[in-house]
C-alpha cells in the first residue's frame, strides 16, 4: 500500500513498528547504522534513521530485533504512550501520508501507534478467529480514543487473503459488510485476493509493484491506494521536497546481538503500569460467526456510523498541510497462519 500511494507521486513514509522488521526487509532494508529503536531511546532523530527505498518518493523508517526490548524499556518511560507521536512531529510536515506497520499484538508498541495516528487502517483476513482479534481491536481503540486520542478514527476495513471460492471466505466478507457496510468508515470496496505472486515478493526485497505490477495483487493495491487518496484529495507534495536521508550503512554488530542501551535511556519517573484494566484482556470465543460481530459491535468502540466529531480527513495536527498517519493494525489473522 506505502508503495504504490508513492507511484501516485504522493511522498510516503512507511514507519515499521514490528520487531519481526518484515516492512523493512520487503524493501530490502537491513543492517542499518540507526532503527527506529535508537529513536524511541533518544540516541538519534527520526530523521537520521530514514532510509531510501526504490521507489523516490518512499521512504522508510526500518525497525530490527533491537526493538523488542522497547517494550520492557517503555514501561518506565514518562509519558510512554506517545513516545512515536512525538518522534512523528517534525514528519507530519514533510509528508502527504505516514504509515505504521504495528506489531500483531496490542502491546506498547501498538498503542503507540494508536496514540498517534488520525486513523486506523484495519486488514482483516476473512477467517472466524480474525472476527474475534477485530473486536478486541475495536475495544482497544475506543480505550485509545478515551485517554490519550480522542480523534483516532477507523479509515475502514480492508479484507485480505480472499478467497471467493471457499464459503468460510465469503460468509466473512457478507457479515463484515452487513454490520460495517461498504465504503465511507465500513470495509473498503477493493479486497486482497489470495496470490502467489504477493507471496514471492517479499523474498526478493521488493513489494510487488516493482516485482509483478501485472499480478493480481499489485492490481488490487493499486485501487486500494486509490480509494484512499479519495477519501484524502489534496495536491501531492513534489517528490524533490523530499530531505534525501544518508545512504544506509552496515552495523558493526549483527542485528541479532542485544543492544544495552544507558539505564537513563528509560529511567525517568512514571506512575506504576496500571494491570486492573490490562488491554490484552481477551473475549470469549463466541458459538458463530454472528454472534462474534455481535460481541464486536458491543465492544466498547462504535462501530457503524462512528461517533466521531468530525471526517476521518481531519488531521490530528493543527498545523496546516499535516500528512494523515494511518497505522497498518496487528494482522487479525489465525494463530498458525503465516
Amino acid at each position: 500500500l506505502a508503495a504504490s500511494l508513492a507511484a501516485s507521486e504522493r511522498a510516503t513514509l512507511l514507519v515499521d513498528l514490528d520487531p519481526q522488521a518484515n516492512a523493512s526487509s520487503a524493501f530490502g532494508v537491513t543492517h542499518l547504522r540507526h532503527q527506529l529503536y535508537d529513536v524511541l531511546a533518544g540516541r538519534v532523530g527520526l530523521q537520521q534513521a530514514i532510509a531510501p527505498t526504490e521507489l523516490e518518493t518512499l521512504h522508510l523508517a526500518p525497525a530490527g530485533p533491537d526493538l523488542a526490548g522497547a517494550e520492557i524499556e517503555l514501561v518506565n518511560a514518562d509519558n510512554r504512550e506517545l513516545l512515536v507521536r512525538d518522534a512523528l512531529a517534525d514528519a507530519r510536515r514533510r509528508y502527504d501520508f505516514i504509515l505504521l506497520d504495528c506489531p500483531p499484538s496490542l502491546a506498547m508498541l501498538t498503542l503507540n501507534a494508536l496514540s498517534a495516528a488520525d486513523a486506523v487502517l484495519i486488514p482483516l483476513q476473512c477467517e472466524y478467529y480474525a472476527l474475534e482479534g477485530l473486536a478486541r481491536l475495536l475495544d482497544t481503540i475506543g480505550r485509545v480514543r478515551s485517554k490519550w486520542n480522542p480523534a483516532l478514527g477507523v479509515e475502514g476495513i480492508v479484507l485480505t487473503m480472499l478467497d471467493r471460492r471457499a464459503n468460510l471466505n465469503r460468509q466473512v466478507e457478507d457479515e463484515v459488510r452487513a454490520h460495517f457496510g461498504t465504503g465511507g468508515d465500513g470495509a473498503f470496496k477493493t479486497v486482497i485476493p489470495r496470490n502467489v505472486r504477493l507471496s514471492e515478493a517479499p523474498s526478493h526485497g521488493k513489494p510487488i509493484l516493482l516485482y509483478d505490477i501485472q499480478s493480481r495483487g499489485a492490481h488490487a493495491y493499486l485501487q486500494l491506494a486509490e480509494e484512499l487518496l479519495a477519501k484524502h484529495p489534496r495536491p501531492a507534495r513534489r517528490p524533490g521536497a523530499l530531505a534525501r536521508p544518508a545512504q544506509p550503512v552496515d552495523r558493526a554488530e549483527p542485528l541479532s546481538d542485544p543492544l544495552t542501551p544507558p539505564v537513563q535511556s528509560f529511567d525517568r519517573a512514571a506512575p506504576p503500569v496500571d494491570r486492573a484494566d490490562p488491554l490484552s484482556e481477551g473475549l470469549t470465543r463466541t458459538a458463530d460467526t454472528k454472534e462474534c460481530m455481535s460481541r464486536a459491535q458491543g465492544a466498547g468502540a462504535p462501530l457503524h456510523p462512528l461517533d466521531r466529531a468530525g471526517p476521518l480527513s481531519e488531521p490530528l495536527s493543527e498545523e496546516e498541510g499535516a500528512a494523515p498517519v494511518l497505522p497498518a493494525t496487528p494482522s487479525t489473522h489465525p494463530p498458525g497462519d503465516s
